[in-house]
């Protein structure tokens, strides 16, 4: 395991612990709705929001505690966009890291009400005190998070995604697309921490831009595994997007200028970093390791 990869590991194991003792107990009249939730959030997964959320604070030596706190909240929004993906109605998936979708586990119903509380407990974790201390910081990261995931953000991709056939080979569209359904969380993800580090205007305009860039290569290497990935490491279905007939960077681009635009994104990404010098060194890893991935 490569050095960036052992510190993505770390991440995940900390926010798993975070969100097991942060998010309700399997008790009760709502015993089912809540394993529900709980199935859902903490299925595993890479953890990279709130590892760039982490990492991003880091750079400013924010506080640990509230890093923590704000990631496992994006990171409740994440969980509630999959499972609300892989529905009948949407992307129709029956596995997901390696495990049944939460509607497979549990019914179509369940899978709906569990991801509605996932994202509403998200802004409960964002309002509260032990998040941070000062309340017009808290509604910074509440009104960030509603943006990121909201009509103009996340919610819009995916109704983008949807309507797939409309867009055709437009590659303008299928980027503003992925720019929304993807990127828009991993861009607040990477803000988050930098508002909480009270980075200057200059260094939270430089990891924008480094997020922007992170983000569209993670999403064209998604498109790469879903084209050419395998089941046994990407730990869902792959060929979904042709078989759908749906339009993303590989149907677009061709496989070949999709890895051109993976390596031009990467570099940029890591330009945007410089002004940090060392201080940034694992976010610039981390370039590395989601154009790299396999899964």
């Amino acid at each position: 395991m490569s050095q960036i990869e052992a510190r993505i590991k770390e991440t995940a194991e900390r926010v798993n612990l975070a969100l097991e003792n942060l998010l309700p107990a399997e008790q009760g009249s709502e015993v089912r709705l809540i394993g529900a939730i709980r199935y859902a959030a903490l299925g595993g997964g890479k953890r990279l929001r709130p590892f760039f959320t982490i990492e991003a604070g880091r750079i400013f030596d924010a506080d640990e505690g509230s890093l923590l706190r704000a990631a496992c909240a994006i990171e409740c929004v994440h969980a509630y966009s999959l499972a609300h993906d892989d529905l009948p109605a949407m992307d129709d998936d029956d596995l997901r890291r390696g495990r049944p979708t939460l509607h497979r586990q549990y019914d179509e119903a369940t899978a709906i009400l569990a991801g509605d509380a996932l994202l509403t407990f998200a802004f409960e974790l964002m309002a509260e005190p032990a998040t941070h201390s000062d309340p017009q910081m808290r509604c910074k990261l509440i009104s960030g998070l509603a943006k990121a995931s909201g009509a103009q953000g996340m919610v819009a991709g995916q109704a983008a995604d949807m309507a797939g056939a409309d867009i055709g080979s437009d590659l303008i569209a299928v980027t503003r697309m992925n720019r929304q359904k993807t990127g828009a969380l991993i861009n607040f993800a990477v803000d988050a921490g930098a508002l909480i580090g009270g980075a200057s205007e200059a260094e939270k305009t430089a990891l924008s831009r480094y997020a922007h860039d992170v983000g569209l290569a993670f999403q064209m290497r998604d498109d790469l595994l879903d084209a050419e990935g395998v089941v046994r490491d990407t730990g869902k279905a792959v060929g979904k997007d042709k078989a759908r007939g749906k339009v993303n960077f590989v149907t677009v681009l061709g496989a070949d200028a999709t890895r051109d635009r993976i390596n031009m994104l990467a570099n940029q990404a890591k330009a945007h970093l410089s002004v940090f010098g060392s201080r940034a060194r694992i976010l610039l890893d981390a370039v590395d390791f989601i154009v790299d991935r396999r899964y």
